[in-house]
């Protein structure tokens, strides 16, 4: 990870709130998943970014529905935006992406961290894909490392490699705001599991640490809440001085080693997420299904006594 990138996307930010035109976000909750899907957009130009799609899953019917996906596609054709990237934070382990059916609507790119090759490695075991599992990434149209730049229109944006939770996290610097994925939640509740295969507390830390190097004025965006104790409404959007100075896991005066301490302790407490297994299946493919068997009927694999 470099600390250009870092550089480049706190200048980015200050630029950007000293103009006129700053990104505009709008979130749209999937309570059954605790997901916040974000479309974020230049209104200068219209040009759109989605961020973590979500498909509707129904794990006992094993039946796939469009409700969530189509909320974000009304909003799309109703303020006239044009779609150009599908971004995924992570290989997610609590929801089955839609960035498929998007861009089939509406267009754009579906895109990843460059390291979603080794989370096609490690669960291509997992689930004992054949050769015609691709563990390169070709999945997706891009893969983006450290550092990548690209553009929401005439917004300035960067991705930061950001592992812990995952090896193939990234967070999205648009403009003023930052979408970090599974990497933080709110202050009140604290950071993401580093238990997964790939995962390392350590390396997280190392990553929110980055994270909080960018100015404590930028907007973040979280990839979901779960409603902390005491608190009513659920909510998906912060700051990173409030981050900094009030995360309860990584505030600042928290050393890594008790971040490490803790996070283990923590992890060791946790059940997997109801929907890992046919999430992970679907993610480290961008969101596409396996091909269907001999009968037309597509599958998915259940480990037993693995994970």
């Amino acid at each position: 990870m470099s600390d250009n990138a870092i550089a480049t996307a706190a200048a980015q930010i200050s630029a950007t709130r000293a103009s006129a035109v700053v990104p505009v976000v709008t979130t749209f909750f999937d309570e059954a998943t605790f997901t916040a899907t974000h479309v974020v957009h230049d209104p200068a130009t219209l040009r759109a970014a989605v961020i973590d799609p979500v498909l509707d899953f129904d794990q006992a019917s094993g039946r796939t529905s469009h409700a969530s996906a189509d909320r974000v596609i009304a909003h799309v054709e109703a303020h006239g935006l044009t779609v150009d990237w599908l971004l995924e934070t992570h290989a997610h382990a609590d929801h089955l992406s839609a960035a498929p059916y998007l861009k089939q609507r509406l267009g754009g790119q579906i895109v990843i961290g460059a390291a979603i090759r080794t989370v096609q490695n490690v669960f291509g075991k997992v689930f004992n894909e054949g050769p015609a599992f691709a563990r390169d990434g070709s999945q997706f149209d891009l893969l983006m490392d450290d550092g990548h730049a690209f553009r929401v229109g005439e917004i300035e944006a960067v991705a930061l490699h950001v592992p812990g939770h995952t090896p193939a996290c990234l967070a999205y610097v648009i403009g003023d705001a930052v979408f970090v994925g599974d990497t933080l939640f709110m202050p009140d509740y604290g950071t993401a599991r580093a238990d997964f295969p790939g995962g390392d507390a350590r390396t997280l830390y190392r990553s929110i640490r980055r994270l909080m190097a960018l100015p404590d004025e930028t907007r973040v965006f979280l990839c979901h809440d779960y409603k902390a104790t005491g608190r009513d409404q659920f909510v998906w959007e912060t700051t990173i001085g409030a981050e900094r100075t009030a995360n309860v896991h990584v505030h600042e005066g928290v050393s890594e080693d008790e971040f490490v301490a803790m996070r283990e302790a923590r992890d060791a407490t946790l059940g997997m997420p109801k929907l890992i297994l046919p999430s992970i299946q679907v993610n480290m493919r961008a969101g596409h299904l396996p091909e269907p068997d001999s009968n037309g009927v597509r599958y998915l694999r259940l480990p037993v006594d693995l994970l």
